[in-house]
C-alpha cells in the first residue's frame, strides 16, 4: 500500500491521501491530528493514516473498493 498525503485542510481538519495498491488508487480525507494546545501533529497524523490504510488495503483485498 502506498499513501500520498497532501497539504492539512485545517478548517476541515483533514488531511487529504490517496491510497494505492494493485492497481487500485481510493483518495479519501482522513483526520489530522492535533496536540492539546491545538498544532498540527504530524507525526500522529501518520500512524493515524497507517491505520486508514490498513483498512483501505482490507477493503480492496476484498473487492470492497475497486
Amino acid at each position: 500500500m502506498k499513501t500520498r498525503i497532501n497539504r492539512l485542510d485545517a478548517d476541515a481538519r483533514t488531511v487529504d491521501v490517496t491510497f494505492s495498491a494493485g492497481g487500485v488508487k481510493h483518495r479519501r480525507p482522513v483526520n489530522a491530528c492535533f496536540d492539546g494546545k491545538g498544532a498540527y501533529d504530524e507525526k500522529a497524523t501518520r500512524a493515524r493514516i497507517a491505520e486508514v490504510a490498513r483498512g483501505v488495503q482490507a477493503k480492496i483485498d476484498r473487492g470492497i473498493i475497486a
